[in-house]
């Protein structure tokens, strides 16, 4: 196809993918009386801790909170963090829980979300079992397929009130999602997005830049394999070698990955980028992961990490003319937890030839795995499923985005000298692989400099509202890359006119452990902005001290920001 007739295609946008009786006081201390649909608990003083610490343990007891997992923090010695799952008559409730953190068994924050007003609610499906997983699949569409068993769930609605529904990831045309289902009645109530979107050798690669890298790889029978045995979790680079069908099968279906799928090379000297920088790349962030905060991969046990590629070449791009394969599969980079027969997965699209560009953006857009600040986006999405999972919609989604966008950027600055143009780290996402061509058009898609300059808010008074792009998750993320960004670099909020004096870049790594610690040990998973201003503001405090000039920074960033 044409260069011409590819920029008539239409294509002008991208989205990375990247029972209790109690009212709530400001400060989160229960008190008797008054029942809302939303408890939020956010627990940081003494007298709070004492009432929550003493609800959680009660409400464990009595069955209304069950332990879903127990870590101890590598970040802070000595601290135990412990997740709850809210129940209703042996029910969990989607998206309820609570979070509590403990220095050597004394409570130091709790923090969660819980429904306080369901009664009267049955918790006796009319459907059976099989009915709702018919239902769940009709709600896929044609060749729709179930990613994971459907589980009884109590959701709750946006308007506060709760269903007993059938839930799994439902994969039909051409989207992931998670979806509910009335178990009364089998219509839908809601759905929201899934795709939060040997003997060792070392060969020889070239990436995208034209740079020269290193690649962990298995050496055998005459050829050379994308499996990392180097590193501790095995980290595995699949090469679709333009089979879309094939890609659609891992990423939409229970298709599994096989052995002959890995990219290979007969001679360890690696001439595919799209191979070469998603294998490095990916490698890398782990690295970051481990020496910056002690994490062990996505799961934090080195469970395997599973990476796809070459869905689609740059030149078999050109013949494709349906919107959502281009925005999935092209222009894209997602994770998807469910994906890949529930083993999880990383895919990263090619773009197109740089002799074309995108009508409307201005840009030319080449490999996703040539930005790291793409791939270290993707895995920590990974992260964040597999600890404080937040809920992909809403607020919990624009945090979970902007806390990919934000471990992006610092991998960047662990690896890549800082400055602007291709290669350099800075507070740009995507730069490398979405570059500006035309006069006035913008490198990346989104700034957490400068939302506004994509049209994102950098203030929380600036909100989306919506519902589009599952309530703004990437839209709003900007208001927490802001807060990010000036607890670092400080400056003025554009918005608020407020001042923030940051801890400054050579102290980088400060924010960055505030913000990790809080968004994978402290958020419950359905977390507000303000929830997450809390948990941060704790987590300074945890690591660097009360009145420390990190927590001094992450408070002034999240006020300038509009988030109290």
């Amino acid at each position: 196809m044409s260069n011409s007739a590819f920029r008539q295609s239409g294509i002008a946008w991208v989205l990375i993918s990247l029972a209790v009786a109690f009212g709530t006081t400001a400060r989160g201390q229960p008190q008797a009386g008054g029942a809302s649909s939303i408890l939020q608990i956010q627990a940081t003083t003494a007298a709070d801790l004492r009432s929550w610490d003493a609800y959680v343990t009660h409400s464990r007891r009595a069955g209304d909170l069950q332990l879903r997992s127990t870590t101890r923090d590598p970040l802070v010695p000595g601290h135990t963090t412990e997740r709850f799952q809210q129940f209703y008559q042996g029910v969990p409730i989607w998206g309820a829980d609570v979070v509590r953190d403990a220095d050597n068994g004394v409570a130091t924050s709790i923090f969660g979300e819980l429904s306080s007003d369901v009664v009267n609610l049955s918790v006796t499906p009319v459907l059976s079992a099989e009915q709702g997983r018919a239902a769940l699949v009709g709600a896929g569409g044609l060749d729709a397929s179930l990613l994971t068993e459907p589980a009884l769930v109590i959701a709750r609605l946006e308007r506060g009130e709760h269903r007993l529904t059938y839930s799994a990831v439902v994969s039909g045309g051409g989207a992931v999602d998670r979806v509910f289902i009335d178990a009364r009645t089998g219509a839908e109530v809601m759905r929201y997005s899934a795709i939060q979107a040997q003997t060792s050798a070392v060969g020889t690669g070239t990436g995208t830049l034209g740079d020269r890298k290193k690649l962990s790889v298995q050496a055998g029978d005459g050829t050379f394999t994308t499996f990392d045995t180097l590193r501790p979790p095995s980290i595995v680079t699949y090469d679709m070698k333009g089979n879309l069908a094939a890609a659609r099968l891992v990423t939409e279906r229970v298709g599994p990955l096989y052995v002959s799928d890995r990219a290979t090379d007969s001679d360890n000297v690696w001439t595919d980028p799209a191979v070469v920088d998603a294998h490095v790349h990916i490698g890398w962030t782990y690295d970051f992961f481990y020496k910056r905060f002690g994490r062990s991969g996505l799961d934090g046990a080195n469970g395997p990490i599973r990476v796809l590629t070459n869905a689609l070449t740059q030149q078999g791009a050109l013949s494709i003319t349906s919107a959502d394969i281009l925005g999935r599969y092209v222009f894209n980079a997602f994770w998807c937890g469910s994906c890949a027969s529930g083993q999880g997965v990383m895919f990263f699209g090619n773009g197109v030839p740089e002799t074309v560009y995108v009508l409307g953006a201005g840009q030319k857009r080449t490999y996703l795995a040539g930005s790291l600040d793409v791939a270290a986006h993707e895995l920590t999405h990974g992260v964040t499923e597999h600890t404080s999972n937040l809920i992909y919609r809403n607020e919990s989604g624009a945090l979970n985005e902007a806390f990919s966008d934000m471990m992006g950027t610092a991998a960047e600055f662990y690896f890549q000298p800082a400055g602007t143009g291709l290669g350099k780290a800075d507070y740009l996402i995507g730069e490398d692989s979405f570059r500006a061509y035309l006069p006035g058009s913008k490198s990346g898609i989104r700034s957490m400099e400068n939302p506004g300059l994509y049209g994102d808010p950098d203030h929380y008074a600036n909100r989306y509202l919506g519902t589009q792009d599952g309530g703004g998750v990437h839209h709003n993320s900007g208001i927490a890359n802001q807060a990010f960004y000036l607890a670092i670099e400080g400056g003025t909020n554009r918005t608020s006119g407020l001042a923030v004096q940051g801890v400054g870049a050579a102290n980088r790594d400060q924010v960055e452990k505030v913000f990790f610690r809080a968004f994978t040990v402290l958020l419950p998973a359905s977390a507000t902005f303000s929830v997450a201003r809390q948990a941060t503001i704790q987590a300074a405090r945890d690591v660097y001290g009360v009145n420390s000039a990190a927590e001094r920074a992450v408070t002034e960033a999240w006020t300038a920001v509009g988030v109290n």
